[in-house]
């Protein structure tokens, strides 16, 4: 077995990821209730009881909401570099000593033989990570809420099998929209969160056309609209030679359900 891995829901309403191999099972974030996330793993058929380890991004709420929760109940450790440990404490409550597990960010490790290096990210939080996920020759990479994306993170990335990478935002829908001008402004900074073509012109430096899968993240309920984000995206790597019908797959999270679950 290779490794299956679905996005349990990507949104600022929550987060959460699933990867498994035959040896492991594990959470990359958990920011929903402890009930909420029972049931999205339910609808994949997996068991909160079966997750081995939950490992976080950063201590923003909807990334941390059921991180605590899962933990106490289930006996789960919990993976985090040390300034998110100090920044969610206060948010996810008391956590048994045998399951506070901190990592370097930038200094792989190793989960029951899945790989695992946390990289550095650009967001307005302690100190956010993304992660890419080795098993075999299978590479999963996971980069959300970073406001740029620089040649070390590119680097960190590239090569992988399956991207999961933030289209958060259409920067005129951005602008024209409702948001008050200094949350706009958080958006568009460096520490804020991708849009559309900055996922798009991140893709198309990593890509090697050779059957990717790419899943768009993260995307906002009021300043985009899932088919102008698979637009913006598609219509742009096609213009440096990717064919989205034939040899990179390019598809959708959602943030209120599942996506499809993908074995790879």
């Amino acid at each position: 077995m290779g490794i299956k891995f679905c996005s349990l829901s990507s949104g600022s309403s929550g987060n959460c990821q699933y990867i498994e191999t035959d040896r492991v099972r594990i959470l990359v974030d958990s920011g929903f209730s402890g009930k909420r996330i029972e049931s999205l793993l339910s609808s994949i058929n997996v068991r909160p009881d079966e997750i081995d380890y939950i490992l976080v991004t950063h201590e923003h709420i909807d990334h941390v909401k059921g991180v605590g929760v899962l933990s106490r109940k289930y006996d789960i450790p919990i993976y985090a570099n040390e300034k998110t440990w100090i920044s969610m404490a206060c948010l996810i409550g008391n956590i048994d000593d045998k399951n506070i597990r901190i990592f370097k960010s930038e200094k792989a490790f190793e989960l029951e033989g899945l790989g695992v290096y946390p990289f550095k990210i650009s967001h307005d939080s302690a100190e956010p990570v993304g992660y890419c996920f080795h098993y075999g020759n299978i590479k999963i990479s996971i980069m959300t809420d970073t406001g740029w994306v620089n040649d070390n993170m590119k680097e960190a990335i590239k090569g992988s099998s399956l991207y999961l990478i933030e289209s958060n935002h259409d920067v005129q829908m951005l602008k024209e929209g409702s948001y008050p001008w200094p949350l706009k402004q958080r958006i568009l900074s460096t520490k804020g969160h991708l849009s559309n073509m900055d996922a798009a012109r991140t893709l198309a430096e990593v890509l090697r056309g050779n059957g990717e899968i790419v899943l768009l993240g993260h995307l906002s309920k009021e300043n985009n609209v899932p088919e102008v984000a698979y637009d913006t995206v598609r219509e742009y790597i096609e213009g440096y030679g990717f064919s989205v019908q034939k040899n990179i797959t390019l598809d959708l999270t959602y943030r209120d359900k599942a996506s499809k679950v993908y074995i790879l």
